[in-house]
């Protein structure tokens, strides 16, 4: 399941962060690549350990926070803290696969990725190329979204940044530990959550609206892994 989300940051919010971010110190984005994403990422990458990649991540993850829709999409564990990457012309990441596990940096803790995010930082007018490319089960995805949209994808999913051929292509990406860990199951709940708040907005009979909200949380209540 591919989910858009669009407007998670305000304007006035994304063009702080892109403020601090171009006035950032970017390092060789192989320097967190696995073995096998080396041989294929050529981009930049803002240092883990940097405090504009800390408090930049932070507001984010408020913002991700007060999504209803992240948060119904992904139902989250864990959210790994944010990283940025910047892509400048001729810079590419060929086809890989996102890392089963991470260490969250500094801490003892384990964080396994169950979906992967991509924050689009800057707007497809100012850059060509760079779309991200996701394998799903039918055929290839093309995304590349409005500045401030977030897209989530199964981390199971072979994919790529297709190469930037003119300007620069500026984003944050996490990963996220689902408290349902099975894809199939956190597709349907989400549907239903969708369709029970389409159903409140719309005016439906609250008996019905209750019976369904109790199967959601039954059906969470049986998938949910804490």
């Amino acid at each position: 399941m591919i989910i858009r989300i669009p407007a998670l940051l305000s304007a006035d919010r994304l063009a702080a962060i892109r403020t601090r971010l171009e006035a950032a110190a970017w390092e060789d984005g192989r320097a967190t690549a696995g073995h096998q994403s080396a041989q294929v990422k050529y981009n930049l990458q803002l240092p883990q350990h940097d405090p504009v990649t800390r408090e930049i991540g932070e507001e984010i993850v408020r913002a991700l926070e007060h999504s209803a829709n992240f948060v119904s999409s992904t139902l989250p564990r864990h959210v790994y803290p944010p990283l940025f990457n910047r892509y400048e012309s001729g810079m590419n990441f060929g086809a890989h696969i996102d890392n089963a596990v991470r260490q969250i940096p500094g801490t003892p803790h384990r964080l396994r990725t169950d979906l992967s995010a991509t924050l689009f930082l800057t707007s497809p007018e100012e850059y060509g190329g760079g779309d991200l490319l996701i394998e799903d089960a039918y055929e290839p995805q093309s995304i590349k979204l409005a500045a401030g949209d977030l897209v989530v994808y199964p981390s199971s999913s072979i994919h790529r940044v297709l190469p930037v051929t003119r300007g620069t292509r500026t984003a944050a990406f996490f990963w996220i530990q689902s408290m349902v860990r099975d894809d199939g199951a956190r597709a349907l709940l989400y549907e239903l959550d969708t369709s029970i708040r389409e159903l409140a907005r719309d005016g439906a009979r609250n008996e019905p609206l209750v019976r369904l909200t109790a199967c959601y949380h039954n059906l969470l209540r049986r998938w949910a892994d804490l």
